[in-house]
């Protein structure tokens, strides 16, 4: 069992109709001015933006927009909305949205509040000291970005992905109404149930100290996500559903999870996906699914006892045999989950057939991204993500 610390300062109103207090929240934070920053049409074909926008005109609360974050998301709006914010006086950002938003949200945040060149932050050359103020209205789960610590972004030059993670850069509140998930396209909603697993999955797949009290929340977590997942292929107006997975997304990537764990967990499916993410633009839950397996495969024999225990544990796998074999029928009943709820587990079932070349120009780029080497299950180098790739195509 390691030391930990656990940081959890996101209010969260969760519940129907919950989007109606945001102008009171803001207003809570002493704030003149707020940008909101949203995604595509969705938010304003839904009606939400205007229900957004009349609570913060109740509160007496002045406000500007800027919209088109995009799935895995750009520097270039990042960089647009500093000036904005800049410009404006702005003193608070207003993410409404998913992981997108909020991500972008953060970085424009840190923009405003250091100075000098944002994508230092998530380049590794050097750490922000504040951030603007955020806040959450979110509509879908699966990043957990709405009580984490982190966001991750993407540069066009040279289509690099990657991760920044700083405690000023938590929202202060998040609102969570399920019902705002509903209109959610079933790939969508499958894609969040995947990214939510998966940031469990990284803090579970470690070796070192590990508390039970720890395991058994993220095994639950876990198990809870898969059976409601199941759900909402069958029902997707499930509201108990929608409201378990959204929960579910938001404690599987505030910490909780990794307590008494390895300091920072594994996270090279991630780090292997973000390459795949920012060059040929996929959806992040559909690239950590397509390459989950093959990374599985590839470090179990280094962390035998957590795969055997999530095999029995959480897959529900019969224990009969030796670890091996429990460990390897718990990596394919999650391949079989995935193919349930029409995820991909390969790199071609992404609809993209990177050559030899591209795959190592991705294990080159990840390598890099992580200075070297990433994971805890087991230590990856350049090579070991060039093989995973590979098994993945």
């Amino acid at each position: 069992m390691y030391n930990f610390n656990y940081y959890t300062p996101t209010k969260v109103v969760f519940g129907k109709n919950t989007e109606d207090q945001c102008g009171e929240l803001v207003k809570e934070q002493g704030c003149k001015k707020v940008l909101i920053h949203y995604g595509s049409g969705s938010v304003r074909r839904s009606g939400l933006l205007d229900k957004v926008k009349a609570s913060l005109d109740d509160a007496e609360i002045d406000y500007i927009e800027l919209g088109g974050a995009v799935p895995n998301p750009r520097l270039s709006l990042v960089y647009e909305g500093i000036g904005l914010a800049k410009k404006e006086g702005v003193d608070f950002i207003l993410a409404v949205g998913g992981g997108s938003a909020i991500d972008s949200a953060k970085a424009i945040g840190y923009g405003v509040a250091n100075e000098g060149d944002v994508w230092d932050f998530y380049d590794r050359k050097r750490q922000a000291t504040g951030c603007l103020p955020i806040g959450v209205v979110l509509t879908i789960a699966a990043t957990g970005s709405e009580m984490s610590n982190s966001s991750v972004i993407t540069k066009e030059e040279g289509w690099v992905k990657r991760g920044y993670s700083s405690d000023y850069g938590r929202p202060r509140f998040a609102i969570m109404n399920p019902e705002l998930t509903m209109t959610l396209p079933d790939y969508q909603t499958a894609c969040g149930c995947t990214d939510i697993l998966m940031h469990t999955m990284e803090r579970y797949f470690t070796n070192g100290g590990n508390m039970e009290i720890t395991d058994s929340i993220a095994e639950g977590l876990m198990r809870t996500v898969i059976e409601n997942a199941r759900i909402l292929v069958r029902d997707p107006k499930n509201y108990d559903a929608r409201a378990e997975v959204m929960w579910a997304g938001s404690l599987s990537h505030n910490g909780l999870t990794g307590c008494g764990a390895v300091v920072g967990g594994d996270f090279a499916s991630h780090a292997l996906e973000h390459e795949i993410g920012g060059i040929y633009d996929v959806a992040h839950g559909a690239g950590l699914a397509a390459i989950w397996g093959s990374w599985a495969r590839y470090v179990y024999k280094d962390c035998l006892p957590r795969f055997e225990k999530f095999a029995m544990n959480v897959m529900q796998v019969d224990p009969e045999g030796t670890a091996d074999d429990v460990a390897l029928r718990g990596i394919e009943a999650m391949e079989d989950f995935y193919r349930e709820i029409k995820m991909p587990t390969s790199i071609h079932e992404l609809g993209i057939d990177p050559g030899d070349d591209e795959l190592k120009l991705m294990a080159h780029k990840c390598s890099i991204g992580c200075k070297g080497s990433k994971g805890s299950a087991k230590v990856l180098h350049e090579e070991d993500m060039y093989e995973i790739y590979k098994a993945a195509l």
